[in-house]
């Protein structure tokens, strides 16, 4: 407990030297632990792939950081209040980034999405991320410091046909993430909605749909990174498809339908 309470007073004034970053497994949440990665910072990293998660930590390690894995299930909601408090008075929370999610999609006949994925996607996409995004503000807002970025996605700008569910989720993300911004101003304690387009990873392998402008995680992180290092309001790419996204919403509804009809979307 003392080597962490040094390593904490230690590190550098521009990473927060305790950060905790939730789907860690995952191709975004990894490529951030990553480059988080440093002496003197300590991370919790919350993952379901319990190999992928084990690798993760390993590595992060490797690099000077301390770390500890919590493979806990965010969709259990006393468990994860009693976690984030536990976590959070050992040692103050100075980032959250919350990029744990799921996606669906309306299947290759086009059958639509069922309840139970949905029930869950919306749970973790939304329930999730909000009541620990809410928590950890609160505790922040006391402190005065501290720094919550949401991974939400440009599909939250405009919903799409294959994947309505998601998109949904993902602009609930988006508007939490202007509102809490708007609340936590001038308290010291920052807010950054992060809407990344397509990411190499399993899931975007697993979405119908063509993937324009697939972009490493490695790279995704970085933008991500540097974002939240100068307290962004938002941080969306890459441009060409984030200018794309924003047009479906300006335009008219029967012109944006038509335009993702064309596009296989």
């Amino acid at each position: 407990m003392l080597s962490r309470l040094v390593n904490h007073r230690r590190s550098c004034s521009d990473t927060p030297s305790v950060i905790l970053i939730t789907g860690a497994t995952g191709a975004i949440g990894s490529a951030l632990a990553k480059l988080y990665a440093a002496p003197g910072v300590t991370l919790h990293l919350q993952g379901r792939q319990v190999e992928a998660l084990k690798n993760i930590t390993q590595e992060c390690r490797s690099m000077g950081a301390e770390v500890q894995a919590h493979s806990i299930d965010l969709l259990d909601t006393k468990l994860v209040s009693a976690w984030l408090q536990q976590i959070d008075e050992e040692l103050p929370i100075g980032l959250f980034i919350a990029n744990a999610g799921m996606n669906i999609n309306i299947g290759l006949d086009s059958e639509g999405e069922s309840a139970e994925e949905m029930t869950q996607l919306l749970d973790l996409n939304i329930k999730a991320t909000l009541l620990m995004s809410g928590y950890l503000a609160k505790k922040m807002r006391k402190r005065g410091r501290g720094h919550i970025a949401l991974i939400s996605s440009l599909a939250g700008f405009y919903g799409l046909p294959i994947m309505p569910s998601y998109c949904a989720s993902k602009a609930a993300v988006r508007a939490y993430g202007e509102g809490l911004r708007g609340w936590l101003s001038g308290s010291g304690v920052g807010v950054t909605v992060v809407m990344p387009g397509n990411i190499e990873s399993a899931m975007c392998d697993a979405m119908l749909g063509p993937k324009p402008f697939l972009m490493k995680p490695e790279k995704a992180a970085v933008l991500i990174k540097r974002g939240i290092e100068r307290s962004a309001a938002r941080v969306s790419f890459p441009f060409p498809l984030n200018m794309g996204s924003w047009f479906l919403i300006v335009l008219p509804a029967s012109v944006s339908q038509k335009i993702l009809k064309l596009l296989k979307y």
